[in-house]
């Protein structure tokens, strides 16, 4: 038997006018989701524990069968890992993003979280210079993917308030800027970074090319490592991780799985999507387990556009969710649940703690009932699983 697990980020949405009332999940041509959703176990499952910020950390871990509440840390802990940097006892790791910042009157407006999508090539360019300007008394900054990168602190704190960008798009993030909570140093070296990026010859070309440049980086996310037991000590899973983005990977090292990179994989609607199921049917070959992530339909959310949204969507079912289906039934019987870890609105660009359609397709069982893969027709089914970190065992059947 084969397993797997395929994340749509963020496909989940409110109704939205534009769309007639419907949800992107209702509006988009989804007829490989539908056929799982009309095979298959449909129904919710809260990813976020109450209590606790609808992060992608938090919900990937749950979806990875561990409860959140006992075995989260920090974000950037788990992508430290996978960059392959191990924490000494006394260092604290940050998310670090590569931000655009755009001076308004008095205000400091989040342009963009995400730099424009800056390339890996020129991020690291740019993570080059600030390690070499800043990377000192005891900081060390890691080029990671796109804008998502790593800072490591010896005299970081864990409990400084930080602030997931994406959450401020198009907000005015002065206000939080103060030496609240002890926090200065924080923002003095976010403030550092604005003079090392400003005429650098990556941000004098994105400009010249109509490009948003990188103004500024962004810390947030920060903790200590965690400590998980692996998917093999608790249900004697082997198997492999495949995604685009150093969180996801990181979650999945600390679970024992092996991290493909899969190249042209972007996090974004220009990703490999080919590629990635590729190499998930080829680590088939000889693990059992597969979990795959799929980044694009979050970042349509976050940017609050409905178009890229359903291209994103619309790409997971026909390029993804399709093929990787076909390639399963040629190795045997498999077990299968799609999901996405959180909902990513069009109406708030941020992620939201509702909880999540899932479906659990088993190859095995051919009739149900017709039915389509939305947040309305998993609520129906009545189906409602309060601990998401319970799905593995239920996937597995050893729930």
């Amino acid at each position: 038997m084969k397993y797997v697990i395929l994340v749509g980020d963020g496909m989940g949405d409110y109704p939205i006018p534009e769309l007639g009332g419907r949800t992107v999940l209702e509006a988009a041509a989804t007829p490989n989701l539908d056929f799982l959703a009309s095979r298959g176990e449909l129904g919710l499952a809260r990813t976020i524990p109450p209590g606790m910020e609808p992060g992608s950390d938090v919900a990937n871990l749950a979806v990875m069968g561990y409860d959140p509440a006992r075995y989260h840390t920090g974000r950037a802990p788990l992508e430290a890992a996978a960059l392959g940097v191990e924490l000494r006892p006394e260092e604290v790791a940050f998310r670090c993003n590569l931000v655009t910042l755009r001076p308004e009157d008095s205000r400091l407006i989040m342009e963009d979280y995400a730099a424009g999508h800056i390339s890996s090539e020129e991020a690291r360019e740019l993570i080059g210079a600030l390690e070499a300007a800043l990377g000192h008394n005891g900081r060390h900054f890691y080029p990671g993917v796109s804008y998502r990168h790593l800072l490591v602190w010896d005299r970081g704190r864990e409990d400084w308030q930080t602030y997931p960008p994406h959450d401020w798009s198009g907000r005015d993030v002065a206000p939080l800027m103060t030496a609240a909570g002890g926090r200065e140093p924080l923002w003095e070296l976010i403030r550092a970074s604005w003079p090392v990026l400003a005429e650098h010859e990556v941000n004098r070309r994105r400009r010249a090319e109509g490009k948003r440049p990188a103004t500024s980086i962004w810390l947030w996310g920060q903790g200590r490592p965690p400590a998980l037991p692996t998917l093999k000590e608790r249900f004697g899973l082997t198997g492999a991780v495949i995604c685009a983005v150093d969180l996801i990977r990181g979650i999945g090292l600390y679970a024992g799985l092996t991290p493909i990179r899969v190249p042209g994989a972007t996090g974004y609607l220009d990703t490999n999507y080919e590629g990635k199921v590729s190499a998930a049917l080829e680590a088939l070959q000889t693990g059992d387990f597969v979990f795959l992530h799929v980044e694009a339909p979050d970042e349509a959310g976050h940017k609050g556009e409905v178009r890229l949204k359903l291209q994103a969507v619309e790409d997971f079912d026909r390029r993804v969710v399709g093929p990787l289906v076909a390639g399963l039934k040629q190795l045997g019987d498999f077990r299968l649940l799609v999901l996405c870890d959180h909902l990513t609105p069009i109406a708030v660009r941020t992620h939201t703690s509702e909880p999540v359609p899932f479906v659990l397709y088993d190859s095995r069982r051919e009739s149900g009932l017709k039915r389509p893969y939305t947040e309305a027709a998993a609520a129906a089914t009545g189906l409602m699983l309060e601990r998401a970190w319970e799905l593995l065992p239920r996937l597995v059947e050893r729930g």
